[in-house]
């Protein structure tokens, strides 16, 4: 069974960037769409955004979208997510999950990582 582990978190300033690395273990992440999805104390968890199997294809909240990047490397079964320009709102906890639908929802995600903390200072 495939098995994500996220890295790359930490604490930066506002402005700063991050680029945070989902790796997968276990197994490949063949045919699966990657998503990346964020938790805040006291918040539910909120969509970041998917990138589809060829990696063209890719959907972005609009609390991120410009600043944010998602790519993928098959052939190393890794996610990437750059973050730039980040803010204070974006402090939460990172997830990368597998699916095999494209979908914003979290339900439709059957694999998780553990979560990468990223904290952004103002």
């Amino acid at each position: 069974q495939v098995q994500l582990v996220e890295s790359g978190g930490g604490l930066v300033q506002a402005g700063g960037s991050l680029r945070l690395s989902c790796a997968a273990s276990g197994g490949t992440l063949n045919r699966r769409v990657m998503g990346w999805f964020r938790q805040a104390p006291g918040k539910e968890r909120e969509f970041v955004c998917r990138i589809g199997w060829s990696g063209t294809s890719t959907i972005y909240a609009d609390s991120v979208k410009g600043r944010f990047t998602v790519s993928r490397d098959n052939a190393r079964n890794t996610v990437y997510l750059q973050m730039n320009n980040l803010k204070p709102e974006d402090t939460a906890n990172y997830y990368c999950a597998a699916s095999f639908v494209e979908s914003q929802h979290a339900q439709f995600y059957g694999t998780w990582g553990q979560g990468t903390q990223v904290t952004v200072s103002s």
